[in-house]
């Protein structure tokens, strides 16, 4: 079973900028989509971003215009473009395919003065 490990997170200033990556141990190419979630505390996992196989993308409305996901099927690894960070942002990050794998570890980011 292919594992998912996410990196990238951290200590950002409200309107800053970080990158997250998702590296999987196989093949990424035949996965057909690829998504970032997010969750804090006491509140339920939410999507964030999704990219399909063929380069299409979704976002939250939330997310929209500040985020932007892609991947790289060559080095397995999924990103997460974030700009224009806000406090709101702040969670755990992890990323997963269609149809769920075990989720990962995933990434801090906390958006803070």
């Amino acid at each position: 079973q292919v594992q998912l490990v996410e990196s990238g997170g951290g200590l950002v200033q409200p309107g800053g900028s970080l990158r997250l990556s998702c590296a999987a141990s196989g093949s990424i190419s035949r996965i057909s989509f690829m998504g970032w979630y997010r969750q804090v505390p006491g509140k339920q996992r939410e999507s964030v971003a999704a990219i399909t196989s063929g380069g299409d993308t979704n976002y939250a409305d939330s997310v929209k215009g500040r985020f932007t996901i892609s991947r790289d099927n060559a080095k397995n690894t999924v990103y997460l473009q974030m700009n224009s960070l806000k406090p709101e942002d702040t969670a755990v990050y992890y990323c997963n395919r269609l149809p769920f794998l075990d989720w990962g570890q995933g990434t801090q980011v906390t958006v803070s003065s």
